[in-house]
């Protein structure tokens, strides 16, 4: 059962977020604040830290960034509140993995550990073959499948760190930007979904138009640098009309591409995004 430390000196909220996540079925211990989180850590790291930004003392980004120094394989999520936003998007480029609003816990806490937890698995079988390649490059055309996710970002995972463009750290960022992407370009491009799927999810994916629509995706990763283009065959957005503010929940997505990969481009029509990430130095 994956562990959770979540921190937060605020009682209320402390319980709160481990309550939704004990609910999920995840082991959930506690600190009520940074120095004590390191403790913990240092005793018995978990699977995940989930923080609160603004604490005394230490907060979330002086949390992230001792973490990142002595943990780089551990994954932090943000808990972010208002007049925390600065703070967040300086922890997201520390190291962070993901983030959420307080007041979207309910809604999306439990999910985002999910997918953290899922992208931190990623099997590394093949490293050692992928030490003798060069370059690596796929192409596939997605059904609109949300099961698919998961095993396209791991083999994403496998593909950078063997071939070394990415410390462990940003391997973790480069499968959440890459799961962002095609999260969006099933749900909210083929799908036209806004908002969480639920049923609406099942119904779409048979229903035309949206059942016969597929996602494109190409991959290709080399010694200096990997290339992702994920394309869907729904009608586009207009990508200037959301904000990416880091509070908003419209834009979470697109605000994780943007500060997890170097560059970040989506075509006129709003259906096609290319995201590339450098190696590291």
């Amino acid at each position: 059962m994956p562990t959770v430390l979540v921190v937060d000196d605020s009682p209320i909220d402390r319980r709160l977020a481990g309550g939704l996540l004990e609910d999920r079925g995840f082991e959930v211990r506690y600190a009520e604040h940074g120095a004590e989180a390191l403790k913990m850590i240092g005793e018995a790291p978990p699977d995940i830290v989930l923080t609160d930004m603004q604490m005394p003392d230490i907060d979330g980004l002086e949390l992230v960034t001792s973490v990142r120094l002595n943990y780089p394989d551990l994954p932090i999520i943000l808990m972010t509140a208002h007049g925390s936003e600065e703070l967040a998007t300086k922890a997201l480029e520390g190291g962070a993995s993901s983030y959420v609003p307080k007041e979207q816990l309910a809604a999306r806490l439990s999910d985002t550990v999910d997918e953290i937890h899922a992208i931190n698995q990623a099997n590394r079988t093949y490293d050692r073959l992928l030490d003798c390649s060069q370059s690596v490059e796929f192409a596939f055309t997605l059904h609109n499948d949300a099961e698919l996710i998961d095993p396209l970002v791991d083999l994403v995972q496998q593909m950078i760190t063997g071939m070394d463009v990415c410390n462990p750290t940003k391997r973790i960022q480069v499968g959440v930007a890459v799961e962002q992407a095609l999260r969006n370009a099933m749900m909210h491009g083929n799908l036209e979904i806004n908002g969480e799927a639920g049923s609406q999810y099942e119904q779409r994916c048979t229903e035309s138009p949206y059942a016969d629509r597929r996602v494109g995706v190409q991959i290709h990763i080399t010694r200096s640098e990997a290339l992702f283009v994920i394309r869907d065959e729904g009608p586009g957005f207009d990508v200037g009309s959301i904000g990416g503010q880091i509070d908003t929940g419209g834009g979470r997505g697109l605000v994780l591409m943007h500060t997890f990969m170097d560059v970040v481009r989506f075509n006129e029509q709003g259906n096609e995004v290319t995201m590339i990430k450098r190696r590291d130095g």
